[in-house]
Order: structure tokens, then sequence, then C-alpha cells
């Protein structure tokens, strides 16, 4: 399944991706990060290799101290005692010929002294060539070209380099959709690699994770590496130079802490950053009691305002204040993390944290990450705004958190998002589990502007279009996305609300229940989808004719790069869906059910 994905826009990723390379300095970095250490773990690893070796189990309880020293030294005396052997097998078989050859000398009609029966053959070259034969004489070269043994051409070496350099490029027409997807227990990051421009997805690369992934979000401002490169101070003005336009993905898991990974790195090992105190979170699973009746109970998690201490649901980077990142979290807190500092197992703090609801806190988003039109350019970078499962909705200042706006709704939250469509960026809409959706003005808090009943069951996101106003995306575990119009926008009393809301196009993308839907930052009316089927799938809803007529007008208005051809026909559009071909790919392309009005 896929539970969690992202779109990053065109440009931002390197054209050629980098190798990963664990050398010296990027082992030190991950052990001082990540407080493990590997030399206890190479010697283990060392131990474990010669029990293994000697038939010994290397999971078996030690009996003592000394075992390991005592089996190294009498398998150290038993090799030895094994080479005094075959000296002596040497020294008698070397007797034997000699006495044979004495005997012989004293018959002289004896032929057999001269291997007549063997004349014809060519000299034996049959020796017993063991793992560590003439180990001393192994010539070692610092590469195969100074190896006069090797003639394999360098030419085919550079042409396999320069295919597999081809292969990972990425071209400027480009967009990333990264996949948080779970397979058999195996958790990962896809990258995929969309062009629009001849409607190609493909896995670029993919990243490990070690727990199942909840949520994602990008952000283009480096983490503090927790060793720096030099003893320079890392917030100078240089060094925050260095980090700005970067290509990074922060990842919140079942686990309380929060990787983050650079997605201009192919084949990584570890990520760039981890917020949150693994040494101290790891002792919450541990089953309590001791010996063989240990419970099955884990240690209870009392939410502090360093870290979290359960696993992380909701991630908003602001880009005004670039170096914050601000996390939801099952243990009912919100907090903000400051990038620029260095962040190491055992030190990492938030910055500030918020007991902002009594449940589990599902979704959060910074009023800077208003979507549309110029709010996001008017909004006060300092409001966020989270959703919980405690049935409300907040909105605060993060430097005043006491004076919050509190909403209260009749469900659970699934997402929330702010609409830069409006003036100073003052709305918002909020996703249900009741499968409503429904939209507030901050600066009347009490009712909401309108309630949608977007689907049967629950809401999994919403979405606005960055492109057409009125334009919103709502996806479900019905199986649905849907397209909705919000038309002629009213202003009454400082408060604007559409006069209707139209359900445009409605389409099963046969994925499965869908958990995560966005539009594509580039292309209008481009989304992604995903779910349980495990699937990422794009939607060209100008494929659609109604979307065409609906949007046509705004869609006219689109200059520069954004502008679009609508006056195509359906078919020679296809069916607008763009996904991963398959050979056993038998899937349908999903149903399309078009729709009049619906009421407010």
């Amino acid at each position: 399944m896929i539970s969690a994905l992202q779109w990053i826009s065109r440009g931002k990723a390197l054209p050629h991706p980098k190798k990963y390379v664990l050398d010296d300095s990027e082992m030190d970095r991950v052990s001082n990060m990540a407080n493990v250490q590997f030399e206890d773990a190479k010697a283990q690893l060392e131990r474990a290799q010669r029990d293994i070796a000697r038939g010994k189990d290397p999971f078996a309880p030690s009996t003592g101290d000394d075992d390991d020293d005592d089996d190294i030294d009498e398998h150290d005396r038993k090799d030895e005692d094994e080479d005094d052997a075959e000296m002596k097998d040497e020294e008698l078989a070397s007797t034997t010929t000699q006495e044979n050859q004495k005997d012989t000398k004293q018959d002289p009609d004896d032929l057999s002294r001269y291997n007549l029966d063997e004349y014809d053959d060519e000299p034996g070259t049959d020796f017993n060539a063991g793992a560590f034969t003439n180990i001393r004489g192994l010539a070692v070269y610092q590469s195969n070209q100074d190896d006069p043994y090797i003639t394999v051409n360098a030419d085919a070496e550079n042409d396999d380099e320069a295919e597999e350099r081809q292969e990972l490029e990425v071209y400027p027409t480009d967009n990333f959709i990264i996949a948080a997807k779970t397979e058999d227990d195996v958790s990962q990051l896809e990258a995929h690699i969309y062009a629009a421009n001849d409607s190609n997805l493909y896995v670029h690369h993919d990243l490990m994770l070690p727990s199942f992934p909840l949520c994602l979000e990008w952000l283009d401002y480096s983490p503090a590496r927790s060793i720096p490169a030099s003893a320079a101070d890392q917030n100078t003005t240089d060094a925050i130079a260095a980090r700005t336009g970067a290509n990074f993905i922060a990842v919140g898991t079942m686990d309380p802490e929060i990787e983050i990974w650079s997605m201009d790195v192919v084949d990584g090992m570890y990520p760039d950053a981890i917020l949150g105190r693994k040494s101290e979170t790891d002792q919450l699973n541990a089953a309590l009691g001791t010996g063989k009746k240990k419970r099955k109970q884990s240690k209870p998690r009392v939410a502090n305002a360093d870290y979290h201490v359960d696993a992380v649901l909701g991630l908003s980077w602001n880009p005004i204040a670039r170096n914050l990142l601000a996390s939801a979290s099952a243990d009912g807190t919100v907090k903000l993390w400051d990038l620029s500092r260095p962040h190491t197992s055992e030190s990492s703090s938030a910055f500030r944290s918020f007991n902002a609801h009594t449940d589990k806190v599902q979704s959060v988003a910074w009023q800077a990450k208003a979507i549309g039109g110029s709010g996001a350019t008017t909004a006060n970078p300092a409001v966020l705004l989270s959703g919980s499962y405690d049935k409300t909705i907040r909105v605060f200042d993060t430097r005043t958190p006491d004076t919050a706006s509190v909403i209260s709704i009749g469900s659970d939250v699934e997402s929330v998002v702010w609409n830069g469509w409006n003036s100073g960026a003052n709305t918002f809409l909020s996703s249900l589990e009741s499968g409503l959706v429904q939209s507030f003005d901050i600066r009347n808090p009490t009712q909401s502007l309108w309630t949608l009943q977007a689907h049967d069951t629950a809401c999994t996101s919403v979405d606005i279009s960055p492109h057409i106003p009125g334009c919103i995306l709502t996806a479900s575990s019905d199986r649905s996305v849907k397209l909705w119009n919000l038309s002629e926008i009213e202003s009454q009393a400082e408060v604007e609300k559409p006069s209707a809301i139209n359900l445009v196009v409605s389409r099963d993308l046969g994925i499965g229940k869908i958990f995560a839907s966005k539009f594509s930052p580039n292309d209008p009316l481009t989304l992604a989808a995903a779910g349980s089927g495990g699937q990422l799938q794009v939607f060209n809803a100008l494929s659609n004719a109604g979307v065409r007529k609906t949007f046509g007008d705004r869609l006219r208005k689109l200059q520069g790069e954004l502008k679009v051809d609508i006056d195509g026909t359906e078919q020679s559009r296809g069916d607008g869906v763009v996904r991963i071909e398959d050979d056993d790919d038998d899937s349908d392309d999903g149903d399309i059910v078009e729709a009049d009005d619906m009421q407010d």
C-alpha cells in the first residue's frame, strides 16, 4: 500500500543525482547522529562469523567472560596440530619414495624406475590449491587498470558509467513524485519520475525506511549536519546560503522520530537528519516484566517538550521561516523543529512544543503554506493550523499559543489545508472521517462557511488547485477522486463563500482505497493518487470534456508555462490516466461519473 505521496516541482532536483558514499566522514556523521558504535558492531559481527565457522550458535548465551578467548586459542591450537600432521605425512611419503628407489637399484633387470607407462603423459600440474595456499605471494593492486592480468577494456567501464548516468538523469521537464510504500512489511520511499510531455511514469530510485511511513513533506532547506564540516558556526550567512535550493523529503513514521532524506542522492543508506531521541524512545517498545513471563504491555508514553514519544502523523515546512518544520503526533503534541541546529540521537530537541489537543493530532499546516493566488505572500508565517482526533481544530500564533481559536466539529479530522485564493489566506478547508469537507474563516470561526458531503466514507485528503481558483480535489476510502467547482465566490460582510458547489468529475482509478491525492505544482488539473492497491497513478483531468467545459474560461487566462490547449478532442487525450506499465496489468481503467449541482 501507499500511505502518502508528495510532488516535487520541476527544476528542484539535480540533473544528475549523486551516488551515496560511505566514507570515514560519513561513518563519523552517522555514528554521532544515531549514537551507533560501529567498532562494537564490527567486533560482534566478527565473533558471530567465527562462531558460525566453528558450527556454534552465535546467538547462544555466553557461559563466561573468557569463552571467546578460550575458543580462539583452541581454534589456533587445532590449526597448529593440523599443520604438524600435514608435515609428518609429507615426511613419511618422502621416506617411502626413497626406500622404493633404493630397492629398485638393487635389481638391475627392473625397468619400473624409468616410468615407461607414463612416458607419453604431459607433466602433471595438479596440486592442493587450498583457500590460503601461497597467500603471501598474492599481489594486490589499487585498481584493475594497474593489474597486468586484467585485460577488461576501460572504455567498456566508461560506457557503463555513462549509460547509468544517462538513466538517472532528471530533465528540466520532469517532476518527482515521492510515494511512501509498504509491501510485505518492507517500507520504502519510491521516487517516481513523471514526464508530462510524453505521459511517462517510472520509478527512478528508492530508499529503505525503518518503519511504516505515515506522512511526507518536501523542503528545500538542507538540515544542519550532526558533525560540522568545519569549526565555523553553521548559521553564518555562507552556511545558510549553502543549505538553500536543496531537495529534501521529511518522513513521519510509526516511530517517534522524523527522518529527512535528500532526493538528490541515490542508494542512500542513512538519512541526512533525524529529529528526535531514538536512544530514549527505543525503551518505550520494551516489554514490561522480567524473565520468560514478560507482559505484552509496553511502557507508558508520556508526552514531553523535547521529543515525540509516539507516531508522527503530520508534517508542515514553513517556506518563509525556512528553518522551521512543524510536526503533529499521536502523543497529542505539536512540535517545532529548528533545522539550522545539529541533531543527534542524545541531544535532539524540539524548538517549541504545544499541548494543543487531548488526542492524536492528525494534520498540521502553516498559514504560509496557503495554496493558490497571493495568499501565501500575505499570510502570517507564525500562524499554525492543526486538526485532531479530539474533534477540534486549533488556529494559533506560535509566539502566543495560549490565545488559540478552537473550532469544534463533529468528526475526527483527516487533513487541513489553507486556501490562498481568499484575501489574506484567512480561510481553510478540513476533511473529516465522516466524509464531510468544511470551510472556515479564522476571523469568524464560530460557524463554517460551507459544508459539503463529499464522500460516503472517510475523506482522506483535500487539496486546492494552485492554478485554477475555485477548484478543489477530494479523495476517499470509497476508492474515488473527485473534482469540485466553487462557483461565483460572493463576499458577504467580509466573509467569502461560493454561491454553489458543483461536482465536476468523479473517478475510480482502480487503485483501491485512496489514502493520498494531490494536485501537480506545474500542470493545471493534473493530480496524483495512491492507496491500498500499492500503485501510484497520475490523472490528467483535462481528458474529461466536462472538466474542460467547466474550467475553460479560467484555463484560458493561464499564461506562460501554465498555458494549456483545451480545444483538443477527448479521444486524442485518451483516458488521462498515466500508470507504471506492467506486463500483467489488466486493471480496469476506472469509472467516470459526472454530476451537476451538489447542494451547499
